[in-house]
């Protein structure tokens, strides 16, 4: 099996991965659904302070709560390929690596450009004063190294056809023989 692991900041443009491979009939499991799907099924108001709360709560002792739970998802689909995101911190990019061959992309993208996609995205989980604080926990659950050490980079401050562009030949480099 090979896994393709998306990784980056909020807003780093790393949704731009699901398009791609929705359209190429690829799966894609992101962590941020598990813990989405989570708290409806608490009956939670989708607000960042539960989504956190849970967030939190399902990474467990170890923080690879949420991993393992989309890692066994991505298995049971018995695909040859699947797209992993959300990966935060490095033992969980080696638990997947345990599984399966594993490409990690790293999507980049500068503060102010994040801060401004989560002000124009609308999700019930964005929220613009909590933007500091949500960079604060994504870096101390350990974000910055999966992106630091990722096998490749797309620097997603263009258009969203120059990222899928950079997207596929990646994909394709690493999905060819040899």
């Amino acid at each position: 099996m090979k896994i393709f692991v998306v990784v980056g900041m909020p807003a780093s443009g790393k949704n731009i991965a699901r398009p791609y491979a929705e359209s190429n009939g690829i799966p894609y499991f992101a962590t941020g659904d598990v813990v989405r799907a989570e708290v409806r099924c608490r009956g939670l108001e989708p607000n960042p302070e539960n989504t956190a709360a849970v967030s939190t709560e399902m990474r467990g002792n170890d923080g690879m709560g949420v991993t393992r739970k989309a890692l066994q998802a991505a298995k049971e689909t018995g695909e040859e390929t699947v797209f992993l995101e959300g990966m935060r911190s490095w033992p969980e990019i080696e638990l997947i690596r345990q599984e399966a061959d594993c490409t990690v992309i790293a999507f980049l993208a500068p503060r102010q450009t994040r801060r401004s996609r989560v002000l124009s995205r609308g999700r019930s989980d964005d929220a613009p004063v909590a933007f500091e604080e949500r960079d604060a926990r994504e870096i101390a659950y350990g974000t910055a190294t999966p992106i630091a050490l990722a096998d490749a980079y797309i620097l997603n401050t263009g258009t969203m056809e120059e990222a899928l562009e950079d997207l596929d030949g990646i994909v394709r480099a690493a999905l060819i023989p040899g």
